[in-house]
Formats: structure tokens, sequence, C-alpha cells
């Protein structure tokens, strides 16, 4: 997943000079290694990202939630993390002499969400999404770009379902990775992660439990008539997993997306439903992320799309080029009112060429160009350009129009 790339491919695809050149992101000595800080552009494009996902979510019955960053030994103690994740823990001791740990997951928390009341049958599934960091200590030496980062954001999502609802949220989920994958192009197989049968040390819960889950699993992927391959030993601790390999243009295969399915962490947080006999009923856990890390999956898209992103991902849309100072105010009521439309414009009010303000806006990849001069101050026009060339003259609602579709269709 993380494999050595030609001298070529990092000068010209590689996502740290994409990420460099169009100001999206930067690493800084003193805040450390593996730790990205993302600048004003660069948030643009991570929120794009996941408000996209959080609208197919959104339509399909989840709700949002929100969590400390850190939590209480006991919590990890009681999901297994503490035992069979602790070299990947960043612990912490309070001055009262407390152990935290800073969170590697959000499993473990969203479980006493759920666990706050009792849920009926007719409740059932809840289903909580989150866009949280989550801090895993990884080894320097293995740190890289935003491919190996210490700080990793999860669009992460779990269901809390009845067995019999199991299959349809699956279904679900598949559908929204589906969609947001298809949206840029890639073809996607699918993993299924099981547990290492020499290894049993490595996972929590009884054998019976992990050969039903992983059944389920495997039947699931057969129904969707998924191009799979097993990887004996990529299971979760608590669970076996589809996990999703997204091949970019450059012919790299990367695990993207990724979902769940957890009988282990209900058994050890006891989570019931109510069911209609008025008994409880142990429930499953289902755990979501689709782009599954923002970072991996902001590489991704930026090596695939050599940083030419789509106009709707783009943190700057559209760039007002005044050919001189006698057309800046026309270019600021232009610019006013495409903000104001909710596209992202800026203006361009150096006072070098138009041939090299043309220039600039290609280098920074932005997708469209409004040029104005005599002509169109005088029209109440502006020229536009977009990647596949000129498009002419038009008025400023025909452009704001024109975007805002663009925009709006993600094409």
């Amino acid at each position: 997943m993380h494999g050595r790339m030609s001298s070529t491919y990092m000068e010209e695809k590689d996502h740290r000079v994409i990420g460099k050149e169009l100001d999206l992101f930067t690493f800084s000595d003193l805040v450390g290694p593996g730790l990205p800080l993302w600048t004003p552009k660069g948030t643009i494009f991570r929120n794009e990202l996941d408000k996209f996902i959080w609208e197919m979510r959104e339509a399909r019955g989840y709700e949002q939630v929100t969590i400390p960053h850190i939590t209480k030994k006991e919590l990890y103690e009681t999901s297994g993390h503490w035992d069979k994740f602790a070299d990947d823990l960043f612990k912490i001791t309070s001055r009262e002499g407390k152990e935290y740990a800073m969170k590697p997951m959000n499993c473990p928390h969203h479980t006493q969400i759920f666990n706050r009341r009792p849920f009926s049958y007719r409740e059932m599934p809840q289903r909580y999404a989150e866009t949280t960091m989550v801090y895993r200590d990884e080894q320097s030496g293995e740190l890289g770009g935003l491919t190996r980062v210490l700080s990793i954001t999860q669009d992460d999502a779990h269901v809390f379902c009845r067995t019999t609802q199991v299959r349809e949220e699956f279904l679900k989920i598949w559908d929204i990775v589906d969609t947001f994958y298809k949206q840029f192009g890639f073809t996607l197989r699918v993993r299924l992660s099981f547990r290492d049968p020499q290894a049993p040390e490595k996972y929590i819960g009884t054998p019976a439990i992990w050969d039903k889950a992983e059944s389920e699993i495997r039947s699931l992927a057969e129904e969707r008539g998924a191009d799979t391959f097993e990887g004996p030993g990529e299971a979760a601790l608590y669970g076996p997993k589809l996990d999703f390999m997204a091949k970019n243009a450059a012919g790299r295969e990367w695990q993207v997306a990724t979902i769940q399915l957890d009988m282990n962490m209900p058994e050890r947080f006891d989570l019931t439903c109510v069911n209609e006999k008025g008994e409880k009923e142990r429930i499953v856990m289902i755990h979501a992320a689709i782009a599954g890390s923002l970072e991996r999956c902001a590489a991704v898209l930026l090596e695939h799309f050599e940083g030419v992103l789509p106009t709707w991902l783009s943190p700057v849309q559209a760039r007002i080029l005044p050919i001189s100072d006698a057309h800046k105010d026309f270019a600021r009521t232009v610019q006013q009112q495409m903000k104001a439309a909710g596209i992202r414009t800026e203006l361009d009010e150096s006072n070098e060429t138009l041939g090299k303000k043309i220039r600039e806006a290609k280098t920074l990849k932005i997708p469209y160009t409004l040029v104005i001069g005599d002509a169109e101050v005088s029209a109440g026009t502006a020229t536009l350009e977009g990647r596949q060339g000129k498009v002419g003259a038009l008025s400023v609602e025909e452009i704001i129009s024109k975007l805002k579709e663009e925009i709006k269709t993600r094409v």
C-alpha cells in the first residue's frame, strides 16, 4: 500500500509536490512529522469531500455525534484496545495520576452514546456519524506525506442494529462507497479482510462469533457480485471487514473505504435493544468509513487528478482577470456577485500582463477564468475560459448559472 515511488513519479505526481504548488497543506518541524497542517484552501478541499459523504449519509438516516479526543484507560480496557492495541496508543497521565489515552478509534466512545438509554426494536437501527481525528503512534520512519500520519481524520460511522438488519445496512453503506468512488472514476476491488488463523491471540471474541461474522461478510460480497479477494490477517481486532481498494490514474492501488461487521464490541459493552417480547436482545455493530482517512483520500485524489481537481472540489473555482486598472471596479462587482452565489472566486488585481495572469491561473489549476476588458465592461459581461478552452463572452448571470450547475451536479 505504501510502496516506493520512482523519482519521475515523485517529481511529477507526488501529492506532496502538488499540495505545495496548490497551497493545500504544510508540515512544521516544531509541530512534528506526521502532523499535517491544512491551509485555508486545503481545508476547503477536505470539507468538500466530507460534505459529499455526509449528504449521502444524511439521506440514509444517519445522525451526527461528537466525542472528546481522550478517554479514561477503562474504556479501552473494556473494548480490548488497551491490551491488543497497546503499542499504537498515545498514553497520558494526569497530574492526579489517572491514566488516559488519545483515541486511536471512535467506536468505544460511540458505544457509550448508544448505551445512554434503552432502545426499543422500533428505534433500530441507530446510525451515528462523525468526522474526527484519531491518533496512532506510528514509527517515525514509516511516516510519509499524507499517506501515513499520526493524526488521522476519519469520516467514521457506526450502525447499531439487529442481526436481521445487517444485510440491508451493509448494502446501504456499499451504495455510498460505490457512488463516492465512481464520482472520481476509480476502479474498486474488495478485500475480504479476515482473521489470521495462525494468530488467534491478536483478536477478541470466540471462534464461533468470528465464524459467523466472516460467513456473513462473504455472503454479502457474493450477493453484491463484487470483484473480491481474501486477506487473511487483515481483520480488525474485533471483527472481519470489507476493505475497498481503489486504483488511481497512475496505476497505484490504495486501501480506501472500509465496512466492518462487529459482533464482539456489543458483547464486551453489553449492548442490547428491547425486542418484540420485551426481552433484551444482543445487537451488532457495523463500522464504516467512506474516505477512510481524509488525509490518505486527499493524497490519492491529488495524485489521481494530478492536481486538476473538478470544479466542485477546487478550493478556488474561478479567478477574475481585469486587463487594466480601468476594469477593476467592474471586476470587483462581478466577484461580489459570484461570491454571493456561493462560487469560490478570487480577483487578480496585480499589474501583470493578461498573458501572465492567465498562465498563473493555469499553473494554480483554477477551473475557470473571467477576463474583463473594455468590451466586457461596456456590455456588462465577462469572457469565460475553462479547462476545455474559451467559452465566450457571457453575462454574469449566465456565468453564475453555468458554474452553479456544474458545482451542484459535481461533474
